[in-house]
């Protein structure tokens, strides 16, 4: 009885009603006198039983049918105010009369709160009056079994005789109080779709998995990754899941392949790939023709430099580089573009690294680098890269000035490449005064300077480098600083009787001079050549700058001699410089064309592209005899002012 006092108001808070049996004969009190009277506790059980049953189906326990066939009303039942006052006001529980009273509090959130608000907040219960098993009439309360699953909503505690007061009676269950372990997967909640969790997605793109986005997995780049504009890096390999056995297995299968050979090396730095293989036979059979007239094994660029290359990967990576450039200007394959510009940068990197760490004289009043022949055969291959790229902004300069200081500063060690590398900067330094106002060719004395004798017909690599030549080249070019000074400076003759005294030396020296080729053959043309533009070179830096028959005629002859030329000889290789020279001395139409032809002989001979800006210049000038005749003369003012810079080599 004391445990019913204790749960009751819990037991009304979950809207449990209680039916009541109506009187047959309609007795003015709501409870008729039962026979018997059962025991508080086994009330107390089957109106908990009652009302967890309630509860736990979620709807209100119908009400009894009387027996002359009316129902009882219920508690969510319409009643009347006049009906509500027939319940007793103040009905407490009595133990001698087994009556008990239950108070129910108000709650705004249960479905029968207007009900509770309705009928007040106590009334009276007389089991005696509604309980009677004997009595054929008494109906007992429903009791309806939980599930299995199902959750004990409250606990009977028998034992608790402690007195409840008012305040402790009213007792509210807000939440059903879980056992047991719980589902692993819950009972779906009725009336409502079940959110079924997903868990994060490990497929995705690695773009999207770095950035926390969600990936539509799109192969082989997401939409996600283009839509916002940033690159999708794919997706990650798929892995198979191993066990720990598997996994111990391929530890030992990889320690054991640690074990094996590597690889085989590679033979010669600088030849690495199938590109650079190409490169090679372009050097060996096709290029090394074009920078000498010497077509035959015996080509210095194959002789001395290729070998020397095999030793010293800065040097291969500079002669690949200029064989490259030279392979793109026929070939424009973007492959050889790139490649050729990785060994630029390898050569750069390897020449610098070479300064750097190259020792330095001690017994000299100035410290001066000691290095190797191979790194100064380099700054000189890219030299002739800038050739090759038909570059017009002055980049030889810094490799052209490092090879000078280089040669002033040491002597090479092999005296085989000694001679080689000497003839080749003096002709490209003597060559790089006819287009520049500041660049003059430096006077190699002592160990540098070059023989005395007059060699063999096939020792020389270059024309008028060991036969003299050009040194009146360079003669001329100081008389024409001269000029030049004195003319900018106001003095009238502006030719005075000191320069045309050593214009007149150089002139006899030029009818004497024979070269060391036999008569008839290709050098011997090429020789001549080069002595009838060197002729027109002193005549156009002393006399004045107009048509006349001699220089009309030095051309004309000149020409003729480029016309005996076989289409294949060695000596096209060096014709830029000749060619450049009578074309500002070309005052003819008709000597204009066949120049023209002759630059495009060079071109389709050797495929420098440093032809095509040396005829511009040849056509600018022929716009300068046209208009301002007398300033026609100064081609290298006129370069300068085209605000070019290159070699005519």
């Amino acid at each position: 009885m004391l445990s019913m006092q204790n749960h009751h108001s819990s037991v009304l808070h979950h809207s449990s009603v209680v039916r009541t049996k109506s009187t047959a004969n309609g007795g003015a009190g709501p409870f008729r006198q039962p026979p018997t009277v059962p025991s508080a506790a086994s009330l107390g059980l089957s109106v908990l039983n009652t009302t967890a049953a309630t509860l736990q189906s979620g709807s209100a326990v119908e009400s009894p049918s009387s027996s002359d066939g009316s129902q009882t009303p219920g508690v969510n039942d319409d009643i009347s105010v006049e009906s509500m006052n027939c319940w007793p006001q103040d009905a407490r529980f009595d133990p001698s009369k087994n009556v008990f009273r239950m108070r129910r509090e108000s709650d705004q959130t249960s479905p029968s709160s207007a009900t509770s608000a309705t009928f007040g907040a106590d009334f009276t219960f007389n089991p005696a009056d509604s309980m009677d098993h004997d009595s054929p009439d008494t109906i007992p309360p429903k009791i309806e079994e939980l599930d299995d699953d199902g959750e004990i909503l409250m606990s009977v505690k028998p034992g608790d005789d402690h007195p409840a007061d008012e305040a402790s009676t009213a007792v509210s269950v807000s939440a059903p109080r879980k056992r047991g372990r719980p589902r692993k997967h819950p009972l779906p909640i009725p009336g409502g779709q079940v959110k079924i969790a997903k868990g994060r997605s490990k497929t995705g793109c690695i773009t999207c998995r770095r950035r926390k986005k969600k990936c539509d997995e799109t192969k082989p780049a997401c939409l996600n990754c283009q839509k916002n504009a940033v690159v999708c890096e794919g997706y990650p390999p798929k892995e198979i899941w191993r066990s720990g056995k598997q996994k111990l297995e391929d530890a030992v299968r990889r320690g054991s392949m640690s074990l094996l050979p590597r690889g085989l090396p590679i033979l010669i730095d600088g030849i690495e790939t199938e590109i650079d293989r190409r490169f090679l036979d372009h050097f060996v059979y096709d290029f090394s023709r074009v920078l000498t007239l010497i077509n035959d094994d015996s080509n210095p660029f194959k002789e001395i430099l290729l070998p020397m290359a095999t030793q010293h990967r800065g040097l291969m990576h500079s002669l690949m580089c200029l064989s490259g450039s030279h392979l793109s200007a026929r070939d424009p394959e973007p492959r050889y573009k790139e490649r050729k510009h990785y060994h630029f940068d390898r050569a750069i990197t390897d020449l610098r690294e070479s300064i750097n760490s190259a020792p330095q004289a001690e017994d000299a009043e100035e410290p001066q680098l000691l290095v190797e022949d191979p790194i100064i055969a380099s700054t000189l291959a890219l030299c002739l890269n800038t050739i090759c790229e038909g570059e017009t902004g002055g980049e030889y300069r810094s490799h052209m000035d490092a090879a000078r200081y280089l040669l002033t500063s040491q002597k090479p060690k092999n005296e085989k490449f000694r001679q080689f590398i000497i003839e080749f900067f003096q002709y490209h330094d003597v060559s790089n005064s006819l287009t520049s106002l500041d660049r003059r060719p430096l006077q190699l004395t002592g160990d540098l300077r070059l023989p005395d004798f007059v060699p063999h017909a096939q020792a020389g690599t270059f024309l008028g480098i060991f036969d003299g030549l050009f040194n009146y080249i360079s003669e001329v070019t100081r008389l024409r600083d001269r000029i030049r000074r004195r003319y900018n400076d106001g003095f009238e003759p502006a030719v005075d009787y000191q320069t045309l005294s050593e214009a007149v030396s150089i002139d006899s020296a030029l009818r004497v001079w024979e070269p060391s080729y036999e008569a008839e053959t290709p050098n011997w043309y090429a020789s001549q050549l080069y002595r009838q533009s060197t002729w027109v070179y002193l005549y156009r830096t002393i006399r004045p700058s107009r048509p006349s028959q001699k220089i009309t005629q030095v051309v004309d002859d000149a020409l003729k001699y480029l016309d005996m030329l076989p289409q294949d000889a060695g000596a096209f290789s060096i014709m830029l410089m000749p060619l450049f020279l009578l074309g500002c001395s070309a005052f003819l139409p008709r000597q204009r064309e066949r120049i023209k032809k002759g630059f495009n002989a060079l071109v389709e001979y050797s495929s420098l592209r440093n032809i095509e800006p040396a005829l511009r210049v040849v056509e600018q000038v022929w716009t300068v005899m046209d208009t301002k005749m007398e300033d026609s003369w100064d081609w290298e003012k006129i370069i300068e002012n085209m605000k070019m810079d290159f070699l005519i080599t």
